[in-house]
């Protein structure tokens, strides 16, 4: 048995393992009870005073965990989406499954008044449905990646105004508590959101790293996979069941944070120049764009003041805005 190691993408792994652990100790040291890294890791690792234990161990450590796995399962999810689709706009954010996760998650919140675990099967049911539904729209003796794209713009914006209709017939207290899940957010987040969360990305992203030869013929063609003894459909049914899985979790674990999913995948790409779909590195650049993410917002707003949804979202869209224009001066659009 042998393996072939890419030393660069093994090097850009490496580091954005670094930097996400690093930015994990750093922000679970941010808040209004500083806790330098010494004692964060201390705390983590041996005995510290019972109010930094309670402080780092129960409040903040699951919400740094929930923060790694949310960013992991996006930027996996993203990646599987743009190689099946061979389309960098072909993200979960466009596609259109973190605003049908939103909408599970609000008939939930509206209708029914739903407890936190209802309104997270809310949440992976809506992501179910409306992954199914693009999947079968975009279907005509196959899957192919700009009908894909197009299908999943147009159950975006169908989606996204029934979920601003659900909004209208909420009551003062459900519609406030509807917005500020549909922002995106990891404050309040425990070991409740974490083990479900964990679970799932250990059985799926091992089967999506299982079938991750298969995806780079995909990337080929079709006719190409088929030639190698890829079993094109099946493949690409458990990949888009595997992606929406995950992405419709992340989302249900903390809300539909914006701009991961479109991001690492291209930002891991952009590192480690190497072709394929880079499974590897875009899981570890959304954990690390994640964490980074909700510490900036606590340092420059203080805690608990912008969620991470908004930074997410503001530099997303700068990145959206870079992304459309060089493909634009590229002629590829």
């Amino acid at each position: 048995m042998s393996v072939r190691v890419d030393v660069r993408a093994f090097t850009v792994v490496v580091l954005l393992l670094v930097a996400a652990l690093a930015a994990s100790v750093v922000l679970i040291g941010t808040g209004d009870f500083p806790i330098s890294a010494g004692d964060v890791l201390k705390t983590l690792f041996g005995p510290g005073s019972a109010s930094q234990e309670f402080i780092v161990e129960q409040l903040r450590l699951p919400r740094v965990l929930v923060g790694l796995l949310v960013g992991a399962a996006l930027g996996v999810g993203g990646a599987l989406f743009q190689t099946i689709s061979r389309n960098p706009l072909g993200s979960p954010d466009v596609l259109g499954l973190g605003q049908g996760s939103t909408a599970g998650a609000l008939v939930m919140i509206v209708l029914f008044s739903g407890s936190p675990e209802q309104v997270t099967v809310g949440a992976l049911v809506g992501g179910l449905v409306t992954g199914l539904a693009i999947y079968l729209l975009a279907w005509k003796r196959g899957v192919h990646g700009y009908r894909l794209v197009l299908v999943g713009i147009g159950v975006s914006a169908i989606v996204t105004a029934v979920n601003g209709y659900l909004i209208t017939k909420a009551d003062l207290v459900d519609a406030t508590r509807a917005i500020v899940w549909m922002t995106g957010s990891l404050n309040g987040r425990d070991w409740e959101q974490v083990w479900p969360l964990l679970w799932l990305c250990a059985v799926l992203v091992p089967l999506v790293l299982g079938n991750a030869r298969a995806l780079r013929m995909l990337e080929m063609g079709d006719d190409v996979a088929y030639a190698l003894g890829v079993r094109v459909e099946r493949t690409r049914l458990l990949l888009m069941v595997a992606a929406v899985l995950l992405t419709a979790s992340a989302t249900a674990a903390a809300g539909p944070v914006g701009f991961v999913a479109l991001t690492a995948p291209q930002l891991a790409r952009r590192l480690t120049r190497s072709p394929g779909p880079n499974l590897v590195p875009s899981t570890c650049m959304g954990a690390t764009l994640l964490v980074v993410a909700d510490w900036a917002s606590q340092k420059v707003f203080g805690a608990d003041q912008v969620p991470v949804g908004v930074v997410t979202g503001v530099l997303g869209g700068v990145y959206l805005l870079w992304l459309l224009v060089t493909e634009r001066k590229a002629g590829r659009i």
